[in-house]
Parts: structure tokens; sequence; C-alpha cells
């Protein structure tokens, strides 16, 4: 698609303060992302049919986030994909027989894909969609920041660059961030926790760890205000609050059930409640509406300096992604995602010890000796 048919959208960034702990502070002052235009009808329906005949001519397979467009879901599962989060969206493609992956999502994820498949070629509708998380989090400022607490373990989360994933011991998601530093505690290591600090409160508050903490934040989670939440969930006082552990820790408090995108998908199944506020990207409105059809999902409101109205929560970013490129990277080959081979694999060891550590988890609790043993590998 040229830049003509592209909608340029500035993001403004709220700058975060040092963290009591002593952390580093993320710069994201200036930022850009494009919004593919929408499609008409019989635009839609011809790219979806090209797509899909792409996918099957060059050996591909579509893996989509939550907070992409719902064509790009429903297509996905629809081609025999994937609609996750970001570490499965990654092990799924790693586990497919496609020689080709399609990444509808942002920058890190499809190095994720690419270090789990370094046999694989990796495509991405735009490879300029990147993540506050990850800018905000450059290496040689968080090298620096390892450097000045050598004492400490260094735990990363997934929305990082291949090189700082290549910096750090573990990796964690939120769906397991919980469980790793509370092994890692039990052993009596100290954490250096990287990038978002809110998450990294929410886990520091719950395991007792002893953490300190880079300063980064999401731009959408952290546009989420109590004070606003509060006046909606009086106006819907049978509803359950559903909160993703990268919002502010006052939203936090408030929920009902807190969780990773796969969490908060299954708290809306499990829960008896009719009406649910989620506090998350708005992306994950379509997949919670989709699998829960008598129940009514409401946006959490936002009111943070980069919001430009009151509910308006969704990764300008992850917008990036469109019909139209998915066809045009499939025809052409273009916007494939390289990482330095002698990168990836440092990145993968902290990838590798996060899958090794969940796997064990899914059979009971994982004992003092394996985390050590997994952390040694």
């Amino acid at each position: 698609m040229s830049d003509s048919a592209l909608a340029i959208k500035a993001v403004d960034y709220e700058q975060p303060d040092n963290s009591p702990t002593g952390g580093a502070v993320c710069a994201t002052k200036h930022a850009w992302a494009r919004v593919p235009v929408e499609p008409g009808p019989a635009e839609r329906a011809a790219l979806k049919d090209k797509i899909r005949r792409l996918l099957k001519e060059k050996n591909a397979v579509m893996v989509s986030h939550y907070y992409v467009h719902p064509d790009l879901q429903d297509l996905a599962e629809e081609t025999g994909g994937i609609v996750s989060d970001s570490l499965e969206m990654a092990r799924f493609g790693r586990d497919h027989a496609a020689t080709t992956l399609v990444v509808s999502g942002v920058r890190f994820m499809g190095e994720t894909s690419k270090i789990l498949s370094p046999e694989k070629r990796v495509l991405m509708p735009d490879l300029d969609a990147t993540c506050s998380l990850d800018l905000g989090c450059p290496v040689d400022e968080f090298s620096a920041f390892c450097d000045a607490h050598p004492d400490r373990t260094v735990v990363v989360y997934a929305n990082t660059s291949a090189a700082v994933k290549a910096r750090s011991d573990w990796l964690v998601t939120s769906s397991c961030a919980l469980d790793i530093v509370k092994a890692l505690k039990d052993q009596g290591q100290k954490i250096l926790w990287a990038p978002d600090r809110h998450l990294g409160g929410y886990i520091q508050r719950e395991t007792g760890a002893d953490m300190v903490m880079w300063g980064g934040s999401c731009i959408v989670h952290d546009e989420f205000k109590a004070f606003e939440l509060e006046e909606l969930m009086h106006e819907h006082p049978g509803a359950k609050l559903l909160v993703h552990p990268e919002s502010p820790a006052a939203v936090v408090a408030l929920a009902d059930a807190v969780g990773s995108t796969s969490g908060i998908l299954n708290a809306a199944r499990e829960m008896d409640a009719k009406t649910f506020i989620v506090a998350t990207d708005n992306g994950m409105m379509h997949k919670l509406r989709t699998l829960n059809p008598g129940k009514t999902f409401l946006e959490a409101p936002t009111a943070g300096n980069s919001a430009t109205c009151k509910s308006c929560a969704h990764c300008p970013w992850m917008a990036m992604n469109g019909l139209a490129d998915v066809a045009r990277v499939l025809e052409t080959g273009a916007n494939e995602v390289h990482v330095d081979p002698a990168l990836g694999l440092r990145a993968r060891v902290p990838i590798d010890r996060m899958l090794a550590f969940t796997a064990a988890l899914k059979q009971g609790p994982v004992p003092g000796s394996l985390v050590a043993h997994i952390g040694a590998a």
C-alpha cells in the first residue's frame, strides 16, 4: 500500500518518573504509527480470497495476536493458523509444518518467532509496527542498567527486542511471570526486572521479591485510570472487572480478575456474571464477544495524557496490520524478519528456560532443584 493511502497517527508519550526502587526511566518521547485505510466490502472479500490462495501456494500459516484487526484474527483461524498471545504465536509457528510464518502483531513478536524458528521465513504486514515497551528499553541503556546491578538475575518481559532478550537470564510472559519470579525468589535470587513497571510492581506485590525495575509502560494500559473506572463500575453494579497486569496499581486493585490475555479469556468464560468491564487493549473484545455470545463486554475508560477520547484503548501499532499488507508480503516476500544468528542463539536461552519451566509447571509445583537446573542450562 502506498504512503498516500495511509493515515498517519502520531503518538505522544507520558514520561514515567524514576521508580522508588531506583529503576531506570524509559524514553519514548516521539513515535508514530500509520493505520491502513479500511477496505470496502468487495475489496475485503477479494483480499481474503487472495490470502487464502497464497497461504496454500507458499506453504505458509498465519499467526495473529488478540489485539489485531478482527479480520486477521478470523482469517488466521479459518486457514489453520492461530490467534493467541505472543509466546503461543511463536510456539505454534515453531511446531507447525509451514515453512513461512505470517505474524500479525508487532515487531518483537516477529523476532520471537524467528528466534524459535530460525530455519523458517517470517513475514510481517508492517515491520515498523512496534511497541512502547520495546521502544522504551534500548539495549545499550538496558545493558548499562544491568551492569550497575551485577548481583541480580535479569528477568525481562516478552515485549522486548531480541537484543534485550539476549542480555537477560529469564524471559517471562504475563501468564507465567508470577510463577517464575516466585520460584527465583524462593531460591534466594534478587531480580532486575524490565521493562514494564506496572507489571513488575504487580509481581513484586504478589511475590514479595526483591526487585529493581526499569521504568517502562504500555501506552495502552497506562491510560486506564481508577477514578474513571469507578464511575463506570457504579453505572454497572453487577459487572465484573477484568484487568491486565500492565495496568496501573490503582486499576489492578479494583479488579475481580487479573490476568494475561489468555487469563482474561478464561475468566470471562468461567465467571457467572453477564456483564464485564475489560481493562486491556480493545482488540480483545472481538474474541471475548465471539466466545461468549450471551455476555456483555464494556471497554474500561481511559483518561491519560495520550488518550484522544474517553475510551480508545487500542495500540496504534497493532492497528498497522491490515489485509492488503498480508496479501502483499505473501505475494512478494517483503517485510521478512531477520535476526542475527548469533544474537538469536543468545536470545533463545532465556526463552528456552521459560518454556522448560512452564512445561514442568504443567506437571505440578516446580522443585527448587529443577529451577536451579533450568536456570543453569
